[in-house]
């Protein structure tokens, strides 16, 4: 057990691309795979109830794991089974943490030992943003979404607090893995506010590649 934050060395890890989990927040799951409905029991039988979201990487610049080097982890807060066996759950984004390593043994999903220094902030009160220009960051928005043909409910955007607003966004917009990572990664609301908006510009220029209009 991490001395620091009392959450634990070894977690079960989830690999899943383009999902991305915040502390604070919460991210709806649809479970079916029998190694991860495995991992979903074994969780529920242990006090953190804690999973390890985490994107894969494949690039040759991080061999090993195969997976991004910084995850987040979060708590099951809510768990229901359909009829034929699928799990819908809600995970509470709790921290980030860093893979040391991936554990060997004989479970079918994925486990590593992990590093929780240098994200105590995760578990503190929500992040304000001072230099957030409200305004203006949603006329850009409101333009992203025009190009995408979505809707949204702007009145609740207008009074929505800061973090809520832009990790809801951060999670739910339709961006890629590498734009994702660098949203988990952004060290304070304010650069993830910052990272977001270069993102969605980026979309509206029609980016470099496909990657940021999908």
């Amino acid at each position: 057990m991490n001395k620091n934050t009392d959450l634990p060395d070894t977690i079960s890890i989830f690999p899943l691309g383009g999902a991305l989990l915040l502390p604070r927040a919460r991210l709806p799951l649809h479970i079916f795979e029998p190694r991860y409905l495995q991992m979903i029991e074994d969780a529920l039988k242990t006090d953190e109830r804690l999973i390890g979201m985490i994107q894969p990487n494949e690039t040759s610049a991080r061999k090993g794991t195969g997976l991004q080097t910084i995850g987040c982890a979060g708590r099951i807060t809510q768990f229901s089974e359909t009829e034929d066996g699928r799990y819908m759950i809600t995970l509470g984004g709790m921290s980030r943490f860093r893979v040391v390593s991936e554990v060997e043994g004989f479970s079918p999903y994925r486990k590593c030992d992990v590093c929780w220094d240098g994200f105590e902030r995760d578990l503190g009160s929500d992040e304000q943003d001072a230099g957030f220009q409200r305004e203006a960051f949603l006329d850009l928005l409101g333009r992203y979404f025009d190009a995408q043909g979505l809707s949204a409910d702007w009145d609740t955007m207008k009074e929505a607090d800061d973090e809520l607003l832009i990790n809801s966004l951060s999670m739910m917009l339709d961006l890629d893995q590498e734009g994702k990572q660098a949203l988990l990664e952004a060290p304070s609301l304010e650069t993830r506010r910052e990272t977001l908006i270069t993102l969605i510009e980026f979309s509206l220029r029609g980016g470099l590649d496909e990657g940021f209009m999908q």
